[in-house]
Parts: structure tokens; sequence; C-alpha cells
């Protein structure tokens, strides 16, 4: 999976919930609530104030890319 600030965040623990760690470590901690699962990676690092091409790296990295 190729991670960008676009891809929806349900896309992602869909793809593989072992990634829940890296929402964790930035504040989302209710990654089953339908608003986060449908927030883009953009989005949700605007609201909890961290980076998002962090985010997206650390998710690339993990899925390989």
């Amino acid at each position: 999976m190729k991670v960008t600030k676009e891809t929806i965040i349900g896309e992602i623990l869909d793809a593989d919930m072992s990634t829940a760690p890296y929402f964790m470590e930035i504040g989302m901690h209710c990654l089953g609530c339908p608003a986060s699962r449908g927030e883009s990676l953009e989005e949700a690092c605007m609201v909890h104030g961290v980076s998002v091409d962090e985010l997206v790296n650390n998710l690339n990295k993990h899925f390989g890319n």
C-alpha cells in the first residue's frame, strides 16, 4: 500500500491493523470511531498538531515503500 496525505485512515487500518500504534502515538486514541476512520491523514494530523509528512513517511516505511 502506498500512503499519501489524502489516504483515509480506515483504508490504512483495513490494510494492516498493526499500523494502529502510529495513530496512537499522535493522539488518535479512538480508532474505532467512524469519524476518525473516515478522515484523511492530513485532516487527522492537522487536528492533532503533528507533521503529516512524518506520519506518511513512517507508514510508507511500515508498508515497505
